[in-house]
């Protein structure tokens, strides 16, 4: 059964901060449409800064996400910080220093990210957020391990997941935050929270199975 090591986690927190920057306008153009605009450029700056901290250092994914995490919440402003900052860290707090971390772990992980936003915040799938991406994301996950399919298939079925919600939100009305404002005008573009996590997940996903080890 293949696992991650978690000491290897400074490729994929990497790997997840390059693909914030490289779609920090595509990020921003889709905010724009129905919000504010600055998505793209408060996700880069504040994944920058984590970049900036960790340096040439070394980090276990537990520590990289919960530092990120760390970052996002204390350093940026509006709700992108607090809500991808408890998401991370709650991720990470369920990882607990493991050694190894399984598909089951993995599961495990990004179902504490979930609640921990719940605790927080009012959306759930349908509202038009990042919450529509990381509930099918999470629920491929969980049918994998009952499944008993590998890691590496059950990222590319998170994956697959992550997507379709993501286009999902195209249809919905946005019940949240600035966009809600619109009402019906709100259908039609994507989510630019629901994009992020989408390009986050995948570039976490890609990463992870490179690393994996039997």
């Amino acid at each position: 059964m293949s696992v991650l090591k978690n000491k290897n986690g400074r490729k994929i927190m990497l790997n997840i901060v390059k693909v914030i920057q490289v779609n920090k306008q595509y990020l921003g153009e889709i905010d724009g449409l129905i919000g504010d605009g600055d998505h793209g450029m408060n996700m880069n700056k504040g994944f920058t800064m984590y970049e900036t901290q960790l340096g040439d250092n070394e980090t276990t994914f537990s520590d990289g996400l919960f530092d990120l995490g760390s970052v996002l919440i204390n350093k940026i402003g509006g709700s992108m910080g607090p809500i991808y900052g408890t998401f991370f860290m709650d991720m990470s707090d369920k990882a607990n220093d493991a050694e190894e971390i399984t598909l089951a772990l993995f599961s495990d992980m990004l179902e504490a990210g979930l609640e921990g936003l719940y605790e927080i915040v009012e959306a759930r799938p349908g509202d038009k957020t990042l919450v529509d991406t990381i509930y099918p994301a999470l629920q491929a996950i969980k049918v994998s391990v009952e499944d008993g399919k590998n890691f590496e298939e059950a990222l590319d079925a998170m994956k697959v997941a992550a997507e379709d919600g993501k286009e999902y939100t195209k249809g919905l009305v946005a019940k949240h935050g600035r966009s809600a404002r619109l009402g019906e005008r709100s259908k039609g573009p994507l989510d630019a929270g629901a994009t992020s996590c989408c390009i986050i997940l995948n570039a976490m996903a890609d990463e992870i199975k490179n690393l994996l080890e039997d």
